[in-house]
């Protein structure tokens, strides 16, 4: 463990807005000022093979990082690309269809809900007006 990984773990873990590697490079910047992007990009990489953390998909242009390994969903929006948590016990209890249980092994299930959050459809309210 590398005082550069410790740090890169801790902004990772205290982020609520799953992060990509450019901002989590961009928060711990300032308190590693040696500190390259690359080293953030392969610490990621090494924190999602131990399962530390997972990596989230969720528009082209970056991957972003998740620190919550429990079982839960993403809603995101597609105009501020904020990324939120939620659960869905019910989900996680329905059987799989049989297309997909005959595909091979299921290792994980996951949601991913598209669309305006609250604020941006709020502020395209005021814009209307």
């Amino acid at each position: 463990m590398t005082p550069q990984r410790l740090e890169i773990f801790r902004e990772v873990a205290r982020a609520q807005d799953h992060p990509s590697a450019e901002q989590v490079y961009k928060r711990v910047k300032p308190k590693m000022p040696n500190i390259s992007l690359d080293t953030v990009y392969r610490t990621l990489a090494t924190f999602e093979q131990c399962g530390l953390l997972s990596k989230l998909i969720v528009f082209e242009d970056h991957t972003r990082f998740d620190p919550n390994t429990s079982a839960h969903h993403h809603m995101v929006c597609t105009e501020c690309r904020k990324v939120y948590d939620f659960s869905w016990p019910v989900f996680e209890k329905l059987e799989l269809p049989r297309r997909a249980r005959g595909w091979g092994i299921i290792n994980d299930r996951q949601v991913q809900l598209m669309g305006l959050c609250k604020e941006c459809l709020n502020r395209r309210e005021r814009k209307d007006k």
